[in-house]
């Protein structure tokens, strides 16, 4: 699969030639040449920004047809609109804020795909968010801090945030926070809730933030596949969420 982003952190400069001023016309017009190019062997095409393209093919081809495209949506409605509008599935990387706030992405994306003739129930839409599972939820939560405040500091001295706190990270670790970090009843819960709210087909967990230890890290991973991850299929088999 492929995952198309757009950032919410523009300047003017340069990236491979071309001004970040024009990021809207940038990523329209690599979106529309991507969804032609997985569709057909050779591409003839021509936009405004790229040089124009005369049966030209492209290999090795994907092995689905067509190749599944997912737009990644940090916080533009415009982009969720437009995820539906193409019939494309929407991934919602919620790094911040009351994870509630998000939910209007995921009607702005049925609707659009909606209006624009695509079965609503059909579209794939999933949310991510950053965390870590351990057998309590402090073991959880020491695990990752230093890691992911080195990362989040460092991120935010390009943005003119302060350094990250142990406190702000705690905070983010409760029920109405960003994170997913607990023991697996407390992550599967989490995951539950927000599942029933927004109405995705699907969800992402990424653990790996910062150089965790990497004996806390594979135990994260086996306590997500072996105890979160089953707990959550079986609550949404038996009560799905509003886009199900």
């Amino acid at each position: 699969e492929i995952m198309a982003g757009r950032g919410s952190f523009i300047e003017s400069y340069p990236l491979f030639g071309f001004n970040l001023n024009d990021y809207d016309e940038l990523f329209a017009e690599k979106l529309e040449l991507l969804l032609h190019l997985r569709l057909a062997e050779k591409v003839t095409w021509q936009g405004r920004l790229r040089p124009s393209l005369n049966a030209v093919g492209v290999y090795p081809r994907p092995v689905q047809t067509p190749l599944p495209v997912w737009i990644a949506v940090g916080g533009t409605p415009q982009s969720a609109a437009r995820a539906g509008a193409y019939g494309l599935g929407l991934m919602v990387a919620i790094i911040g804020g009351e994870p509630e706030r998000f939910e209007a992405f995921f009607h702005i994306h049925r609707e659009a795909a909606r209006r624009a003739g695509h079965e609503a129930a059909k579209m794939q839409s999933a949310f991510t968010l950053h965390g870590f599972v351990a057998e309590t939820k402090k073991e959880a939560m020491d695990a990752l801090f230093a890691p992911y405040a080195a990362v989040m500091t460092r991120i935010g001295r390009e943005r003119g945030w302060p350094p990250l706190t142990r406190a702000q990270f705690e905070h983010s670790c409760s029920a109405d926070g960003h994170l997913a970090v607990g023991t697996p009843d407390e992550v599967a819960e989490k995951i539950i809730r927000l599942s029933r709210l927004f109405g995705n087909t699907r969800f992402c967990l990424q653990p790996g933030v910062g150089p965790v230890d990497h004996g806390a890290h594979l135990r994260c991973i086996e306590l997500y596949g072996r105890e979160v991850a089953p707990r959550i299929r079986d609550s949404l088999m038996k009560t799905p969420g509003p886009g199900a």
